[in-house]
């Protein structure tokens, strides 16, 4: 699978390459790097001909989206694809009361919720101060599990109006989950989501309904976190994560099935979790996350890996696979 062949987002001018970069851990995900380090990941991610990064206010409270700007400054504009995200305003806080679950050494500002049609433009205008920029090429409304109401009063008709003007050329819903985004398909008019985690290698909440939905309505589905936050890259040892939290005994020992597989055909893992996505029409790109410029090339590796199709046929039989789940052996994609 070519990582650097091109799709366009929906109905959009917007072409993104089909492996992306996900920003979450340049905002210091579980541990936090280096500005040198993180800058240094994104020329390589440009370097290779990946044009796709993603980012948002939340991670790392800021710092993954002022890393990126200052990484990106002097490149060609036509050389990425940036989006970046709306829904939180971050505010100054002491630092003694900032902390994180998820980010390591975050900044002295707490995310709060503010799906409001003024919260979306403010945070739209500060996340254009971090990263340097006049405009981005695609804004998400981020994580509104419990603000269907508000996105709809608010920051849906925000993001229009930011399209309207020329500030965004193409508008989603970035979640973890895939429910809520079955009613924003049926509901209104986006361009692409951003699903994390839901369509992988060990979860497919998303193949019945969501992905079908997404391509009779020509919606693009990005795919983030095709690790599942870590176990699919690690595989099924101690500590593994699995959607941000430690993986549960019996994901350990699914994730521990499908090795075997991977074994017996000499495939890695990583490369298994990061083509199965793209195998499915619906699915335009897949945005895992980079610590190091190692990390960036082993994530180009594994994209070019080639799987045999008695891999997929044996996942299939030994039921680690839905049947329905589209191969990269025969898939359109």
């Amino acid at each position: 699978m070519n990582p650097l062949s091109k799709v366009a987002l929906g109905k959009t001018s917007v072409f993104v390459t089909r492996l992306g970069l996900g920003g979450s851990a340049l905002g210091g995900l579980y541990q936090d790097i280096s500005d040198e380090t993180a800058i240094a990941l994104v020329h390589h991610v440009l370097e290779l001909g990946i044009n796709f990064i993603d980012t948002a206010p939340l991670y790392g409270h800021g710092k993954s989206e002022l890393r990126l700007g200052s990484a990106l400054r002097g490149a060609q504009r036509s050389s990425y694809v940036l989006a970046t995200k709306v829904g939180r305003l971050l505010i100054p806080e002491h630092p003694a009361k900032v902390e994180s679950i998820w980010f390591d050494n975050p900044p002295p500002f707490l995310p709060v919720f503010d799906f409001s049609y003024d919260g979306v433009m403010r945070s739209f205008e500060e996340s254009l101060t971090r990263l340097g920029l006049k405009a981005v090429d695609i804004l998400h409304i981020h994580d509104p599990d419990e603000a269907y109401a508000d996105v709809i009063q608010g920051a849906y008709p925000a993001l229009h109006e930011l399209r309207r003007q020329g500030h965004v050329k193409a508008i989603g819903v970035g979640m973890n989950q895939a429910e809520m985004l079955v009613r924003f398909a049926n509901e209104c008019e986006f361009d692409c989501f951003l699903l994390a985690g839901r369509y992988t290698l060990i979860n497919q909440d998303a193949l019945k309904e969501l992905l079908p939905l997404c391509l009779r309505k020509q919606i693009s589905v990005i795919l983030g976190g095709p690790y599942n936050s870590g176990i699919l890259a690690t595989g099924a040892i101690a500590g593994a994560k699995f959607n941000y939290s430690n993986a549960p005994s019996e994901l350990l020992e699914r994730v521990r099935q499908i090795e075997k597989v991977c074994s017996r055909h000499s495939v890695p893992l990583k490369a298994a979790a990061l083509q199965l996505p793209l195998a499915h029409p619906a699915v335009a790109s897949v945005i895992p996350g980079a610590r190091s410029v190692a990390e960036v090339e082993e994530n180009f590796r594994m994209m070019s890996v080639p799987i045999p199709d008695g891999f997929w046929k044996e996942l299939r039989e030994r039921q680690l696979l839905p049947e329905a789940a589209p191969t990269p052996s025969c898939s359109a994609a």
